[in-house]
């Protein structure tokens, strides 16, 4: 145990025990993570399956370099030089099928799998053809490849790697958008992995250097990401520069390596005539390549030491920027904007005092706003405006100015360092920002005066929004200002109008009490005349005094209407529901319609149920409501017409309607028509008189009694209004329903 303890730690053999043993743990992150998103697709399959050949490459090759027992050895070759060939069959497929998951056919598997086959039984049964024999050594044991068998394996890998780059090449040119990005990235990944590994693993050893095979595994990193970073992220960010850049980087550390140990061994060749061995020649890559990793971190640890001790100004140009503009979109109120802007910058430039100074305008006062409340005489503010009008820099920075010395002593005077336009166009400016010495007393730089040039143009159009903004506001309250007025114009006009509705409800209120004296008069004379109490009538007589009944009976409802209208607004219209024979009652207001409508040239009919319930109804009410509904459907039916009223009892309803072959209702209008004075254009036109208010108050009384309206129209082709009453409601209490048969 000792033994092989002290052999894996040794000092050859810690950087390749250290890659294989972070390259498996990565590679096993990157599996399970795209193997858990893709599952359900044939892609992550081909994925994992060379996730899987990576990671039995990495075991074998760590048998392969670390065992000590022969069979152990022999057993780790066969499976590091057997799992590898699973890698560019299964990223071929890969290339096939992604992204889209498309099927890669019968032909690719039987090529795959023959190839496979006969040259892993081939190695199985005849190691030796492929290789001679391996040194085991106290550090890392080598290889020693055989020939043509080593070529002839080379050649597998060559021939599938082919493919795939050009699967990956046709599909690239084929595809667009997104899954165009998806396959490039995966295609880089593919080369930045497979041709380090090719030459590592397969042209070193050809060439009796074996000792940096572990190497290999490592470069298939940057394809795992890739697909991984493909996958993951849908729509891809943008990842073409770190590809780049990590390809770059890891290529000229491969590089760098080599070369190192190539000249390393040719000058200790030369100059102490010694030669090294290949494990030797591993460890001198394997440590220049850790030196060239720690190079840039231990580069950057004393960048940020010597920062701090030499460079108490530094600051990062590309954080500020970053934190400048998410200041600017963070605040569209002006000061506020400006307050936080002028904070950022003092903080970051380690300036006294940072203020904005916003020129005068028509409709703006001047305004400064910065740190410390910072103001300047008036004076020095006039005088300043007419000297700068003839300097033609964006940006002026005391210390260097040679050519101007009034304008230099008046900055100098106010504690001014840098003075920096702010420019809408070459010659309309908005104001200025205004800088106060460094406080360690440091002259501003040349990278202060570019970044401050950059500020200014981001803060130009923040300022622009910002004072558009406030112009809003302004509008906006002067908006709401008008629209308080009006609204008070209006509440004034509306009490006045109410005022008049009131008068108007309160004559129609008298008005219709006084009409309703004479024509009961009228209406009970013309009774008596027709009762034959002042003689016999003759038939012609009997026919206009029937027309003269029917018309008072008419005015008497509409007084009715007019007054039921002035009872709903003062909350004085009431139902008062007693026992109803509604058979009954339709049957008095057909006979009482029916000569009129034979007047018309109409034929009115009434459908009477044999037997009807006993209902709790307003009967007076409901007698109107019947009375509008039929003589609405005879004015509004043409000559030669027909109308049809209907009581039908239901087992848990009654149900009452009046359908006519009439002019109809528009359907545009429908939605209006049971309101308060509404008439269609086409009534208007067929009946010029009417008011309006029987529909209203129709479904007023109806709905008052838990009913429901029934309307049904097409224009030209007739009508259907009525209404339905659920019986469980307005039957007698305490008594079963009571059937009275209706007389004819």
């Amino acid at each position: 145990m000792k033994y092989v303890v002290a052999t894996l730690f040794h000092l050859s053999t810690l950087p390749a025990l250290l890659v294989l043993f972070l390259t498996f743990l990565v590679m096993l992150v990157f599996g399970l993570i795209v193997f858990t998103r893709t599952s359900h697709k044939a892609y992550g399959w081909y994925f994992a399956l060379t996730m899987a050949g990576i990671g039995g490459w990495i075991i074998g090759d760590f048998l392969i370099l670390f065992a000590r027992s022969p069979n152990v050895v022999h057993a780790g070759a066969e499976l590091f030089y057997i799992a590898p060939m699973m890698i560019p069959i299964f990223i071929w497929f890969f290339a096939l099928s992604f992204p889209e998951d498309k099927p890669i056919g019968p032909i690719p598997p039987i090529v795959a799998a023959t190839a496979f086959l006969a040259e892993s039984s081939l190695f199985l049964f005849h190691f030796d053809f492929f290789i001679k024999g391996i040194t085991i050594t106290s550090g890392l044991n080598t290889p020693i490849p055989a020939f043509p068998g080593f070529l002839l394996y080379s050649s597998f890998f060559s021939l599938f790697f082919v493919l795939t780059y050009i699967a990956f090449f046709v599909k690239m040119r084929r595809s667009r958008g997104v899954g165009r990005v998806q396959i490039a990235y995966t295609f880089i990944g593919a080369l930045i992995a497979s041709i380090p590994a090719l030459f590592t693993n397969l042209s070193l050893p050809m060439l009796g250097h074996a000792g940096i095979i572990w190497l290999g595994p490592l470069f298939t990193l940057m394809f795992a990401a890739a697909v991984t970073a493909a996958i993951i992220k849908h729509r891809l960010f943008d990842i073409r520069l770190y590809a780049v850049r990590s390809a770059a980087y890891l290529l000229t550390l491969f590089v760098t390596g080599i070369m190192y140990a190539l000249a390393a061994t040719v000058l200790l060749n030369l100059l102490l005539h010694a030669a090294l061995r290949p494990s030797v020649v591993g460890v001198l890559a394997a440590i220049t390549l850790l030196v060239s990793f720690l190079f840039q971190p231990v580069k950057r640890f004393f960048d940020r030491t010597t920062r701090k001790l030499f460079y108490k100004d530094a600051y990062d140009a590309q954080e500020f920027f970053n934190r400048f503009n998410q200041t600017l979109v963070e605040n569209a109120e002006l000061n506020k904007l400006l307050g936080a802007a002028t904070d950022l910058i003092a903080d970051t430039l380690k300036a006294e005092f940072c203020v904005v100074a916003l020129s005068p305008e028509e409709r703006r006062a001047p305004r400064i706003i910065g740190t410390q409340g910072k103001l300047f005489e008036h004076r020095d503010i006039i005088k300043g405006q007419k000297l700068l009008k003839h300097n033609k820099s964006t940006i002026i920075i005391t210390d260097y100015l040679t050519n101007d010395e009034e304008l230099k002593e008046l900055l100098a005077r106010n504690n001014i360092a840098v003075l920096t336009h702010l420019m809408t166009a070459p010659d309309q400016e908005l104001g200025y920002i205004v800088l106060g010495p460094k406080k360690s007393g440091d002259a501003y730089t040349r990278q202060d005066s570019i970044i401050l040039e950059a500020l200014a143009n981001e803060l130009v159009l923040a300022v622009q929004n910002a004072l558009r903004f406030e112009e809003i506001e302004r509008f906006n309250d002067t908006l709401q200002q008008k629209i308080e007025d009006a609204t008070r114009k209006l509440r004034r006009t509306n009490d006045k109008l109410r005022m008049l509705d009131q008068t108007k409800d309160d004559f129609i209120s008298m008005a219709s009490h006084q009409l309703r004296t004479p024509l009961t008069s009228v209406k009970g004379y013309v009774s008596m005349v027709l009762d034959c109490d002042a003689g016999n009538v003759s038939p012609l007589q009997r026919k206009l005094l029937n027309q003269s009944f029917i018309s008072a009976q008419r005015m008497v409802y509409l007084i009715s209407d007019l007054l039921n209208v002035s009872r709903l607004r003062t909350g004085k219209f009431i139902i008062e529901p007693v026992p109803t024979n509604l058979a009954r009652v339709i049957r008095d207001e057909v006979d009482q319609l029916v000569e009129t409508a034979k007047g018309r040239n109409l034929q009115l009919t009434f459908n009477r149920p044999e037997h009807f319930p006993t209902l709790m109804l307003d009967e007076t009410k409901m007698r109107q409501v019947i009375m509008n509904f039929i003589d609405n459907a005879i004015y509004y039916t043409p000559g030669g017409g027909h109308i049809n009223v209907s009581l039908v009892d239901k087992p848990s309803s009654i149900e009452f309607t009046v359908t006519d072959d009439g002019i109809g209702v528009p359907r545009a209008e429908q939605h209006h028509l049971f309101t308060k004075f509404f008439r269609a254009h086409n009534a208007k036109r067929a009946r010029p008189d009417g008011t309006g208010l029987g529909l209203f108050m129709a479904k007023k009384v109806v709905v008052a009694q838990g009913g429901a309206i029934i309307f049904r129209s097409q224009e030209n082709k007739g009508s259907t209004f009525g209404f339905t009453f659920a019986k469980d409601k307005l039957q007698m209490q305490n008594a079963p329903p009571q059937h009275v048969p209706v007389k004819g």
